[in-house]
């Protein structure tokens, strides 16, 4: 056997080994589930007459009368039939198998086994007229009020949750609720799929993600079934290669879709924020909210923690007596569920973060509000800080204990808190951003099939700061350890040789040159002088007045573009240095702008231009960020 093979045997005998532990773990609570309750499958009728399928868990205990928590989602709740029991996806709700729940799974209206049209993002009908007049919110009241009806053993108290998607229908839930739910907790929800979640960002298109996504889930269904639909195929070179070769965007329908993507369709038909996404938008609907709310979200979730936030926030804002908690965590999308939460990419948070928030937020959220067995301490905010790795509580998010301090960029690529106070001969920085050269958002070579690189939220940029397309400023190392808590404000003075263009902005943590390597150090990184990517987001120029109305850039005008960048809770020690980049693409995560003012998801291949932009760092152009600093908690 030559050393090859034996590479390969010990790999397959490690991949095996693997496998094995983790099915004699999910095997036993597999066990424990089958063993300790019943399932029922029921197909329960909306008003409208629709019916959805329905699977209910209900504990065989029958010494007491259980809570019903249940989880609404278009992604299947598989397996079907009565004898089959989860266990790929019993973590995510295990400790309400421990805590006796009846546990609810919903295929949603037109997806699986439920009957009806399946509509992304279904708007909320405020004013509903007569019973075919429904929406997320009207289902979930059905469902509701068929299951505290029906099902045996139940106490008449419910709750809700959900992660992405499932989290923007345990949001809808909320609103106009049955008065038997208790409790809710939107879980990463979706909230307005052009302004900052997993559609578009600031305008700007997520390619890799969507692309991805629909090509799946897009596909209309023609009948129930329990099987997801046979993906669209495409060839799989890296990531960057395909959707660099793919083009235009309006080749996708061309090569791809062929029109079988609906929503697709209804993407390329609405480039702009008029009324088929406004109407999509959930945020302004989230009045008189009767139940609990635990909004539940992670600083390094790449698709909805602009809906977490909102979420929250609208609530908070329309509903001054409501019970309404948040609780943002050191995670990925779904990662409080998911994982242990003791480490993301190359950051270690020295706590199993996840098992943390499971049995100490979560669980006695619900126990509270739907059992009465346990007092609640919870705060109104628990954040955890990231970079001193603890979790701190707050009376309020974002909180108001901080003091706002802006910083500038400066000649030199340098970073200051101080403005500069007279205009130099080097009032800006510039480079060329050639559209068939794009800045990559990760240095990781992909699958073209992948979701996205989720660790790209905190992964090393020194990938990036060498590139001559992106411009890097740096401050001096600070003299005492800077907490930011809350959004981050951007304060652009640009010009572009084109008539329009993208900006991304990335704040960095840069640690000393003298930072030691973790120990062990599976990932085998070089910690003195990393980049971490502490927040970043990309705006597209055309929308900085409206994103209704687009607006060309006047070349070589300069121009101030203002966008915020998504909360964050981060210190950055002592001896480490702020970074900011600056560059005009971040790709294939978004699309490419063709710096042209066209529409871009019709535009030409001779539409797509190189151009020059130009960053400005002058008295009259002071083009800053800034920061909210935390005081004392």
């Amino acid at each position: 056997m030559n050393s090859r093979e034996k590479f390969y045997l010990s790999f397959l005998l490690l991949i095996i080994s693997f496998i094995s532990i983790n099915a004699k773990t999910t095997n036993s609570d597999s066990l424990y589930f089958a063993t300790n309750y019943t399932k029922q499958e029921v197909r329960i009728t909306m008003r409208d007459g629709i019916k959805l399928f329905t699977a209910i868990y209900s504990p065989k205990d029958k010494t007491e009368q259980h809570p019903i928590i249940i989880w609404r989602t278009p992604y299947s709740v598989a397996p079907y039939g009565e004898n089959n029991f989860p266990s790929r996806r019993l973590k995510t709700f295990s400790n309400f198998v421990k805590a006796n729940y009846i546990i609810v799974f919903q295929d949603v209206r037109g997806k699986f086994m439920s009957g009806g049209e399946y509509v992304n993002m279904r708007p909320y009908i405020p004013n509903k007229k007569n019973k075919h007049d429904i929406d997320e919110s009207s289902d979930a009241y059905d469902t509701i009020d068929w299951l505290v009806k029906h099902i045996k053993n139940n106490n008449g108290k419910v709750g809700m949750w959900g992660i992405s998607y499932p989290g923007f229908y345990t949001a809808m839930a909320a609103i106009d609720a049955h008065p038997a739910l208790k409790a809710v907790s939107p879980q990463a929800p979706i909230a307005d799929w052009f302004i900052n979640d997993d559609m578009h960002h600031n305008g700007a298109f997520t390619l890799m993600m969507n692309f991805n996504f629909f090509s799946v889930f897009g596909i209309y269904r023609d009948s129930l079934t329990t099987h997801w639909p046979k993906a669209i195929q495409h060839p799989s070179p890296d990531a960057y290669s395909f959707f660099l070769k793919l083009g235009s965007l309006k080749n996708i329908n061309t090569n791809y879709y062929k029109h079988k993507i609906a929503f697709w369709d209804s993407t390329v038909a609405h480039p702009n924020y008029d009324y088929y996404w406004q109407k999509r938008n959930s945020l302004p609907h989230f009045k008189n909210i009767k139940p609990a709310v635990l909004t539940v979200g992670g600083w390094f979730d790449g698709e909805d923690f602009y809906g977490t936030l909102g979420t929250y926030q609208s609530i908070e804002k329309m509903n001054h007596d409501n019970d309404n908690r948040i609780v943002l965590g050191p995670w990925y999308h779904g990662g409080w569920a998911r994982s242990e939460g003791d480490k993301f990419g190359d950051m270690n948070f020295g706590m199993k973060t996840g098992e943390f928030y499971r049995n100490n937020i979560e669980l006695p959220f619900f126990n509270y509000y739907l059992r009465n067995i346990e007092d609640i301490e919870l705060p109104e905010a628990y954040i955890f800080e990231t970079g001193k790795n603890e979790w701190l509580k707050f009376s309020e998010w974002p909180p108001k204990n901080v003091t706002a301090k802006i910083i500038y960029l400066q000649p030199d690529e340098k970073l200051s808190f101080n403005k500069p106070t007279e205009n130099t001969t080097s009032e800006y920085d510039e480079y060329v951003s050639y559209p068939n050269r794009p800045v990559p958002y990760t240095s990781k070579i992909l699958d073209s099939k992948r979701f996205y690189y989720k660790e790209y939220l905190v992964e090393d940029q020194r990938f990036a700061s060498q590139r001559p397309d992106v411009l890097v400023y740096e401050s001096e190392p600070l003299q005492n350890d800077l907490t930011i808590a809350g959004p981050i404000d951007v304060d652009l003075f640009v010009s572009t040789s084109g008539t329009d263009c993208d900006w991304v902005v990335k704040v960095i943590d840069v640690f000393p040159d003298n930072e030691p390597n973790p120990s062990p150090n599976p990932n085998n990184v070089e910690m003195g002088g990393y980049q971490m990517l502490i927040r970043g987001d990309i705006f597209r120029s055309k929308y900085r007045s409206s994103y209704v109305k687009p607006e060309p850039m006047i070349s070589g005008k300069v121009t101030e573009i203002k966008f915020k960048l998504n909360d964050v809770c981060h210190t950055f020690i002592k001896g480490h240095k702020l970074m900011i980049q600056i560059q005009s693409s971040w790709f294939p995560l978004f699309d490419r702008n063709p710096q042209k003012f066209v529409d871009i998801y019709n535009a030409e291949e001779t539409d797509f231009q190189k151009a020059t932009q130009r960053v400005y760092h002058s008295k009259k152009y002071p083009t800053n960020i800034k920061l909210k600093i935390l005081l004392n908690n």
